[in-house]
């Protein structure tokens, strides 16, 4: 499927503590750094990644990440908007996606979303 996306930021720093945050309760770390780029997934680096970059950036992207419960979507939730994401979705099951999940805007915009999926 997919091995690895690509986001650019329009303030790398603010972007990268965005990630760094939010994605920490998944079990997503930032694996790899170097100047202006992060990499964000496993801590072996193997797998699929999340590659950030400073430029002009992308806009109106939809990511989601995979959650093992529904309290890492809660914490998902919480250490996004605290790390200056915005509310686009509170946690919640949605019957319409068979899926407990939560939505946030990262600093550019972009739709990042934990997800449970549920039967």
């Amino acid at each position: 499927m997919i091995h690895h996306l690509g986001l650019r930021a329009s303030d790398f720093d603010a972007s990268k503590a965005f990630y760094t945050a939010a994605l920490r309760p998944l079990g997503i770390v930032c694996f790899y750094e170097a100047e202006a780029v992060a990499e964000f997934g496993r801590e072996d680096g193997l797998g699929p990644s999340l590659s950030l970059h400073s430029g002009v950036q992308t806009k109106r992207m939809h990511l989601a990440f995979e959650a093992q419960d529904r309290t890492g979507v809660d914490a998902f939730y919480a250490a996004a908007l605290a790390a200056g994401g915005q509310d686009n979705g509170p946690p919640g099951h949605r019957p319409e996606y068979r899926a407990y999940c939560a939505f946030a805007l990262d600093p550019d915009g972009n739709n990042i979303e934990a997800v449970m999926k549920e039967t």
